[in-house]
């Protein structure tokens, strides 16, 4: 048999609604200027006097420089404008270590390193929150590579953490339980469940940029890290493995905001400059209506390579602002499947029927063990992502394996690999997964932030309407496993709204995923799990 890929397509995309208010949306086309320089969109845009200039806003870090289309670094078609301003924009929390002075927002909020590439220290703005960075003096390699594996252990835990919950939501109704609309979305569409805390936290991030008092108190409480380091440890990611794509590999990532024309809502113009210098967000300011909801679902599709076909089912009268994250990851295994290496196998589910499933069998190197359970890594082609599967010992399921689980474990199990030949086994097989993130986040400490009255983003923005709060956060994945390849993909939408609206001796050990498991896609290089997921059935 010629040879076969295996690639697996990544996709997470986080939407931020804002809700600020007038439960009416307006009617108009999208326009089509962008390119604009970030000192001009207060003015250019309207966005002082409310008027409705249906501008596609997109800054440029105020050089003048062409920028690619839609907060997408990968090209979707938006028609250019030109840079009519060529102003200098201040940087926040950038690689360069530049300080940045932020909007008025009064946390004080204390802010460790922020990490930005080197040794840095934070420069607090003089309205009393810490939101710059400022380039100090000597070990910036050091600096950079402690953040980076700060970093990694933060996404490791919240992908952790944000993987149980989403299984306790899921283990309280049986399958194909009857239930009504609103506990179906915040208990997942399948028992197959996968995240992508990458994705899901750089949307949090850029919405978090916002955020002030109590409210991004508990948003840094479940991330674990200040938004500041955070963010600048995102947005080195990004930048990283945007310049070094491994041969035969690739992660890409999107960012975009799409806000409301409508007269009353006010957006701060330095939370838009800071999330366009730290994320590459391209802006749109847009009427709120249907044409809309098609653009942001255009959008998705595109930079997921259409592994989701859409996030949002409606705007609400009373969005204001929606973020967005895409990823995307696309791979070749390092040794690909023949034919005489995929057999028919059983599959059996945590309630003891079994599956006939086609299982594909391979020898690999890296072998994972603790005392509940085992599992392997298999490397894609360059070495740098790799699958990883870990199986709960007999008679335990995938459920309390994944509870028994913390951070600090996870990372011991992934970083210390036996070097051992492993005879492993992964079944074919394709899922589907949504969910509405609301309660999942309110139980990882994220409370105020969904609450109409105690919800503090003013940095965001003003709605005349009433206060600002997250509305949803939406998140959607796919994966399908073959022997010629694999896809996958996620996206993630946080919907904002006001209250106008609520080593060991050498031997051979045998792992084949033969029941329920729970598997990553992991960066070997940043130690850095980009998807997370649980396979209870296989379709």
């Amino acid at each position: 048999m010629g040879q076969k890929w295996i690639q697996k397509i990544l996709c997470g995309i986080f939407l931020a609604g804002l809700i600020g208010g007038l439960c009416g949306c307006t009617a108009g086309d999208f326009g089509a200027a962008r390119g604009q320089g970030a000192a001009d969109i207060r003015e250019d845009a309207g966005l002082t006097d409310g008027s409705s200039t249906g501008n596609v806003l997109r800054t440029d870090g105020g050089s003048g420089a062409a920028v690619p289309e839609a907060g997408n670094e990968r090209g979707t078609a938006v028609p250019e404008a030109g840079n009519r301003s060529g102003a200098t924009v201040p940087e926040a929390g950038n690689r360069s270590g530049a300080t940045v002075p932020e909007a008025g927002n009064g946390s004080g909020t204390a802010v460790p390193e922020a990490g930005n590439g080197s040794s840095v220290g934070v420069q607090k703005a003089g309205n009393g929150r810490d939101i710059g960075v400022q380039a100090a003096s000597g070990g910036g390699d050091t600096a950079a590579a402690a953040q980076a594996a700060d970093g990694a252990v933060v996404v490791t835990d919240f992908g952790l953490r944000l993987l149980q919950h989403c299984a306790e939501a899921a283990a309280f109704f049986p399958p194909n339980a009857s239930m009504p609309m609103d506990v179906y979305l915040e208990t997942g569409s399948s028992a197959n469940i996968l995240v992508s805390p990458l994705s899901v936290m750089t949307a949090l991030a850029m919405t978090a940029g916002g955020a002030e008092g109590e409210t991004l108190a508990q948003m840094e409480e479940v991330f674990g890290m200040s938004v500041p380091e955070l963010s600048a440890y995102l947005s080195d990611y990004q930048e990283r493995f945007e310049e070094g794509e491994a041969e035969k590999g690739k992660l890409n990532m999107a960012n975009g905001i799409w806000f409301t024309e409508d007269e009353r809502f006010t957006v701060e113009q330095a939370f838009l400059e800071k999330n366009e210098e730290l994320f590459g967000a391209g802006l749109r300011r847009v009427p709120f209506d249907s044409s809309a909801m098609e653009e942001i679902n255009g959008w998705v599709k595109e930079n997921t390579d259409g592994m989701i076909e859409d996030i949002l089912d409606e705007i609400p009268c009373d969005a204001v602002m929606y973020l967005v994250n895409a990823l995307a990851f696309e791979a070749q295994w390092q040794e690909i499947y023949h034919d005489y290496q995929v057999r028919e196998g059983i599959f059996t589910k945590a309630d003891g029927t079994g599956q006939n499933v086609d299982m594909m069998y391979s020898s690999e190197m890296w072998y994972l063990e603790d005392a509940l359970g085992e599992g392997f890594i298999k490397e894609y082609a360059g070495g740098k992502y790799a699958f990883a599967a870990l199986l709960p010992r007999e008679g335990m399921t995938v459920q309390e394996y994944v509870a028994a689980l913390d951070g600090a474990k996870l990372r011991e199990i992934l970083a210390n690999p036996l070097e051992v030949q492993v005879e492993a086994g992964i079944p074919k097989y394709k899922s589907e997964y949504s969910i509405t993130m609301n309660k999942v986040l309110q139980e990882m400490g994220m409370a105020d932030a969904f609450d109409s009255n105690r919800a503090d983003f003013s940095g965001i923005g003003y709605s005349r309407s009433g206060n600002i709060y997250i509305g949803r956060v939406l998140h959607k994945t796919f994966i399908a496993v073959d022997e010629s390849g694999t896809k996958a993909g996620a996206a993630t939408a946080v919907e904002m709204k006001d209250e106008c609206a609520m080593l060991e001796p050498p031997q051979v050990r045998t792992v084949y995923l033969d029941r329920p498991f729970v598997y990553m896609i992991l960066d070997r290089e940043e130690n850095v799990p980009v998807f997370l997921g649980i396979v209870e059935e296989v379709n």
